[in-house]
């Protein structure tokens, strides 16, 4: 299997002076820039993840090893791994933006509303009307189950291909709608309904049925799963795309709000408590590596990272999420590609070497 990988730079030659030297010989022994992604989903928010992966692809250093999403982050994933497998690193960066570019022109001009300045937001008639939505089955609402994503996606994603050859291993979450229990599929089993039950809405979409089982959204249930990463792939750092602020100032007071704030604790719910239980593991490992097994040593070898969305108004907004739009989705993908070349040259270079991510403080 293609391993997705691209050579780092030769080190330069040893400069003459003592602390350049100490920086060559560090540069010399540099472990592999080598990174596991695990990508949020949110609707159309997921456009700030093309961006931030933009970033990321632009820059050689880095190697990516296996990828995992729910929903927009599983689209992102798999579009992704589709483009390398066809282009390498240049092939995904042009699949991503084509993928989204695409999804721009799902929602009509009338539905959208030019607020002040470049401010743009779902028009009072598109937000009644997918209020009103909310008051019927996707049975009556859509009872030829129409997916514009399906069409989409099957036009553009070689799933044999990825079957065969993925450069990544892929790990795409959704929910069991019978029990609420997370099932992973792998790229060597990747269809196009697992997808789409990845990103299933059941207030929109049928349930997509897999071997006799219905799912939903993978967000119920992991948003996204990172525990694949730590049992599943040898590289040792996780960077963590959020498009969730982990907090929000202030309480919800009307009842809009309040419903909102809702629904995002509803899918950050696991995510939160996984990262949580990541941060005790950790702090529960104790010094002596005599008494440490593999699990131990796994724990104490995790490196976290973690780019988000936070400080930016246009991904504050949950209706926004639905604004499948594509100017919308460009300033997105523009502010997401601004995040991750800050965090890459903030921290770039510690990729292999140290956490740039206070899991203690985020989540303990």
């Amino acid at each position: 299997m293609n391993s997705g990988t691209a050579p780092l730079p030769e080190p330069a030659r040893a400069p003459a002076a003592p602390g350049a030297l100490v920086r060559w010989w560090h540069g010399l022994r540099r472990p592999s820039a080598r990174l596991n992604l695990a990508l949020q989903g949110g609707g159309a928010h997921g456009a700030f993840t093309w961006g931030v992966l933009d970033a990321l692809l632009a820059d050689p250093r880095l190697r990516f090893e296996g990828l995992s999403g729910s929903s927009a982050g599983a689209m992102n994933a798999v579009v992704l791994a589709d483009g390398w497998l066809k282009g390498g690193r240049e092939g995904a960066r042009q699949a991503l933006a084509e993928f989204w570019t695409e999804v721009g022109t799902q929602l009509p001009a009338g539905m959208v509303m030019q607020g002040e300045g470049d401010d743009i937001a779902l028009s009072p008639a598109s937000k009644l009307l997918a209020s009103w939505a909310g008051h019927f089955s996707p049975a009556q609402l859509n009872p030829f189950d129409l997916n514009p994503l399906r069409d989409l996606l099957e036009r553009r994603i070689d799933f044999a291909g990825l079957r065969a050859h993925s450069p990544f291993k892929l790990f795409i979450g959704a929910t069991q709608a019978s029990n609420g229990k997370l099932r992973i599929f792998r790229e060597q089993e990747l269809r196009l309904d697992m997808l789409l039950a990845s990103a299933c809405l059941p207030r929109i979409h049928h349930a997509v049925e897999i071997d006799g089982e219905a799912y939903w959204d993978g967000g119920y249930s992991a948003n996204p799963a990172v525990f694949p990463l730590f049992y599943d792939c040898e590289a040792t750092d996780v960077l963590l795309v959020l498009l969730n602020p982990l907090q929000r100032a202030g309480t919800p007071r009307s009842l809009e709000d309040i419903e909102a704030r809702i629904a995002e604790l509803g899918f950050s719910a696991h995510f939160m408590r996984e990262m949580r239980t990541f941060a005790q593991a950790a702090r529960f490992v104790g010094p002596s590596f005599l008494t440490r097994g593999r699990l131990e040593r796994r724990l104490q070898q995790l490196r976290f990272h973690m780019i988000d969305s936070s400080d930016l108004p246009s991904l504050q907004r949950s209706d926004t999420k639905l604004l499948a739009y594509g100017p919308f989705l460009t300033r997105l993908c523009e502010q997401g590609r601004e995040r991750g070349a800050a965090w890459l040259a903030a921290h770039g270079s510690e990729v292999g070497r140290r956490s740039t991510l206070d899991i203690q403080a985020c989540f303990g």
